[in-house]
């Protein structure tokens, strides 16, 4: 505690920096993932070399890709958007997968039952498979922010600053009170951000939260 009373300023410098870091990619990735996943559902041949792709983006290596991304860009070495670039790409890799689920769980039923009512192609889309593909969307969004939260320390071997700067400082200055310092913060930070994704899932589809009610009374 002493170390963190010491360096206040230090740590919430990284802190924030960390939070946008996270928070930009989960977004990006979410908007770009969301269509495109719309989009597969209907054309289920080419959803599987989509996927293959995503599968094959996510497992480059965080920190090659960090690194390699100025050569290609034009961009600083210690430039930030290198890792937001780089995040939001794991983050639609691993978003558009739950898109195309999230999609295809929704009941032909139903969207029979919608285009008989006069719903038109967007109308459908934004007011009819959209909200009912919401909670597996939410879910993919969630492991999509924990999963960010967790790769921007990455950039820190980079020399991008954020929390991960305190695992790469007390490594090289032998300071074991920096380096959990950092471990819990990026921890309570992938919880609160959790958290905070929950409770707009509850806001935003109460519905979904009756539905879960309903199922585990049913159990």
């Amino acid at each position: 505690m002493t170390w963190v009373g010491n360096n206040v300023d230090l740590v919430v410098g990284y802190l924030l920096s960390h939070v946008w870091l996270s928070i930009v990619p989960t977004v990006l990735g979410f908007a770009l993932a969301l269509p495109v996943g719309w989009w597969l559902n209907r054309r289920p041949a080419l959803q599987g070399a989509v996927l293959s792709v995503g599968n094959v983006l996510y497992t480059i290596p965080s920190l090659a890709f960090i690194l390699i991304l100025p050569g290609i860009l034009g961009t600083g070495f210690l430039d930030p958007t290198n890792v937001v670039i780089a995040l939001t790409v794991y983050a639609f890799a691993v978003m558009v997968r739950s898109a195309v689920d999230g999609f295809a769980s929704v009941s032909p039923a139903v969207l029979d039952a919608a285009r008989a009512s006069g719903f038109d192609r967007l109308g459908l889309a934004l007011r009819v498979e959209l909200p009912l593909a919401g909670p597996v969307l939410l879910a993919g969004l969630r492991v999509v922010s924990v999963s960010s939260v967790s790769l921007v320390s990455v950039g820190a071997l980079a020399g991008v600053g954020n929390l991960g700067k305190l695992f790469t400082n007390g490594v090289r200055t032998d300071n074991q009170a920096e380096i959990v310092t950092g471990l819990v913060l990026v921890i309570a930070l992938a919880l609160v951000l959790d958290l905070l994704l929950v409770l707009a899932g509850r806001f935003v589809m109460p519905w979904s939260v009756g539905a879960h009610a309903a199922r585990a009374g049913a159990a």
